[in-house]
């Protein structure tokens, strides 16, 4: 009698890096989030990008143009990015920074980065398309030696230490702007096709994920006409921000976006 085959498989080393998201699922488990699955019509912005791409050649970012709205739409209510100090206050920052997922290649692949865009109300979708490009062009010389060597003794930590340091690194409002920012867009419709939504780890007290954009019938005038509509999961931290000041959010936001806020002047 003979044994049966064993099955064929591959191993690999568990990627060191990994730990952050491991601790960052920790932290958010402790978060009571609330939800919204929405749509946001963007033919109007993705006209005006494809006929800027067809008069200079130039692909303006989309991701850009998200942001700008998100920091336009944080600044008319800044407690939709508030956090509580370490005595119940409430900290309003004025600048919203936020960190946002930049693809890169790194080491021949392709790697989502985070990186945190400083004061997206401040600034104009081409300024922070600019940003973006410049973050894609340096890949993995976005890492310093100094980063690198934090990065890896921090994965070399059992498990309960990091997640003691990854609390105390966010426990402060000001900590956490500094190193992580103040509001989060994931863009993870970046990675496919079609529509579709994403919930979230949510770190922040404002969380946005981006799904997939697909061509959808839609009454406009009256008429039912094909329109691109943008999945997006907008993620509120009950603690800070109930259901009305997010619904209002979401209303700021959906006008700005589907407006093609800030895009004729980047164009």
């Amino acid at each position: 009698m003979t044994n049966p085959p064993e099955p064929g498989f591959t191993r690999l080393p568990y990627p060191r890096s990994r730990a952050f998201v491991v601790d960052a699922a920790h932290v958010a488990g402790n978060k009571h989030m609330i939800h919204g699955l929405v749509e946001f019509d963007v033919t109007k912005a993705r006209a005006i990008l494809r006929e800027h791409k067809g008069r200079s050649g130039e692909s303006l970012s989309f991701t850009a143009f998200v942001l700008h709205c998100v920091g336009a739409a944080v600044a008319e209510d800044r407690l939709v990015h508030a956090y509580r100090d370490w005595r119940g206050r409430l900290v309003l920052f004025d600048d919203v920074d936020i960190n946002t997922i930049i693809e890169i290649e790194l080491e021949g692949r392709r790697f989502p980065l985070a990186h945190v865009v400083r004061a997206a109300n401040r600034r104009s979708v081409r300024e922070l398309h600019d940003e973006i490009r410049s973050v894609q062009a340096k890949g993995d010389r976005n890492y310093d030696d100094r980063a690198v060597r934090l990065l890896r003794w921090y994965a070399r930590l059992p498990g309960p230490l990091r997640r003691v340091a990854y609390r105390i690194g966010m426990a402060s409002p000001y900590r956490m702007k500094a190193i992580g920012g103040t509001a989060s867009v994931t863009a993870v419709g970046m990675f496919g096709a079609g529509g579709g939504w994403g919930i979230p780890i949510p770190l922040y007290t404002l969380n946005l994920t981006l799904g997939g954009i697909a061509t959808k019938p839609a009454v406009v005038g009256g008429q039912i006409v094909p329109r691109e509509m943008l999945s997006v999961t907008l993620s509120f931290d009950h603690d800070v921000v109930d259901g009305a000041p997010a619904a209002r959010f979401a209303e700021r936001l959906r006008g700005l976006i589907e407006g093609g806020y800030g895009l004729e002047e980047a164009t």
